[in-house]
């Protein structure tokens, strides 16, 4: 089984669709229907191995048949199980047109653009319906491991720079300078 930090989850499991073992996937892809070109999926544990065939596209992603999965318990069964590609199966960006996806973030340094708190690194990319998040992990947190969600927005994440290692954050004034400090006292 590949590393996590070399896969890249490209959807998960919504539940069965119909009674002949189908499931809904919604897609963490560019085009909901490209969940299948990347070749087979696994599972987060690497436990199970599934070639996708999509039958159509649904509002929330696409309808398909998943090998080895023939009957409507079987599909429910599955529910909520993530799928992952190896990072090698997806295609290569344009490096001149400052394209990356979202897996290649973790591991980067972050530099803040106010404020005077050590650097952190991304440890996470979280999406819990109502846009990406960064889970940023802080430097020098003491023996307490702390981390931090920010918003993954042009506002909050002036500059990414995958290449170099590094993005560049300008906390949001709700999350304050003094309310991160706030909460290492604590």
């Amino acid at each position: 089984m590949p590393e996590p930090a070399k896969r890249v989850c490209v959807g998960a499991i919504l539940g069965a669709h119909g009674v002949s073992g189908q499931v809904r996937i919604k897609c963490f892809t560019g085009r909901p229907e490209d969940v299948a070109s990347f070749g087979p999926v696994e599972t987060e544990d690497g436990m199970r191995r599934f070639t996708i065939r999509v039958a159509r596209g649904l509002k929330e992603g696409v309808a398909a048949s998943l090998s080895g999965i023939t009957d409507r318990d079987a599909a429910e069964a599955l529910k909520g199980v993530r799928l992952y590609v190896p990072r090698a199966a997806l295609p290569e960006l344009p490096a001149e047109e400052d394209e990356y996806y979202l897996a290649d973030l973790i591991g980067l340094a972050v530099r803040w653009v106010a404020g005077t708190r050590p650097e952190g690194r991304i440890v996470e990319v979280h999406n819990f319906g109502a846009g990406d998040l960064i889970e940023i992990e802080l430097a020098e947190s003491g023996i307490k491991r702390k981390t931090l969600l920010v918003p993954f927005e042009r506002e909050v994440v002036t500059e990414v720079k995958v290449a170099e290692g590094y993005i560049n954050v300008l906390l949001p004034h709700e999350v304050s300078e003094e309310h991160v400090n706030k909460e290492d006292k604590e």
